[in-house]
């Protein structure tokens, strides 16, 4: 491979097979996503279901 290689012939040759960078991030970015903190509506809804105990205290 010489210094002027296109993207395609890199694409298809050296990183043929691997994830790309735009890939990898989204996969890491669902991936956090995914294990979060629950959303802030199933959060505020568990919590109004509950509200009848808080009443109490």
């Amino acid at each position: 491979m010489g210094w002027f290689t296109s993207d395609k012939e890199l694409a298809a040759t050296k990183y043929a097979g691997r994830e790309s960078a735009t890939d990898r991030a989204a996969r890491l970015q669902h991936e956090r996503g995914s294990m979060g903190s629950p959303h802030r509506t199933a959060r505020d809804a568990d919590r109004a279901g509950w509200s009848w105990w808080d009443r109490r205290r």
